[in-house]
């Protein structure tokens, strides 16, 4: 419930992500937790957004670099690129894609908690570490139940 109750204050179907790469240092390290909008107003050049691209799963915290407007509709294209990376995220979209589209970002960063996420991380990188913490988890609740 807070979950969905965030995505509606916010109006992000994600309103929080933990930054997995290096690719955004120095702005955000790996580990840190954001916390994201999505506004109606239009995307800005130098902003940060969180976007999740077609056929992949996780999402992307980039900075745009450039936009690319339709005169006709106002529909936004955005070009990203992580504050680390040599190059742009042209690479990184799907084969023959130029542009985002303004539907691909779930979220603008709008705070964040330094390396509060690292927990996520440590967890999804080490299936033991998940396993010793559910078999203590489990013990805990065992050993505490009242009869």
């Amino acid at each position: 419930m807070i979950w969905k109750g965030l995505s509606v204050v916010t109006n992000s179907e994600s309103p929080i992500v933990v930054v997995l790469s290096e690719s955004m240092e120095p702005a955000f390290a790996r580990g840190d937790l954001l916390f994201l909008t999505l506004g109606s107003d239009p995307i800005r050049v130098g902003e940060i957004c969180v976007f999740k691209l077609e056929g992949k799963e996780t999402p992307i915290v980039h900075r745009v670099l450039e936009l690319h407007e339709e005169t006709e509709t106002g529909k936004q294209f955005l070009l990203t690129k992580g504050d680390n990376n040599p190059v742009d995220d042209r690479g990184l979209y799907n084969r023959g894609q130029m542009w985002i589209h303004q539907d691909h970002v779930v979220g603008r960063v709008k705070g964040f908690l330094p390396y509060v996420g690292m927990v996520t991380i440590l967890l999804n990188e080490s299936p033991q570490l998940k396993a010793a913490l559910l078999v203590i988890l489990a013990l805990f609740v065992i050993l505490n139940r009242e009869d």
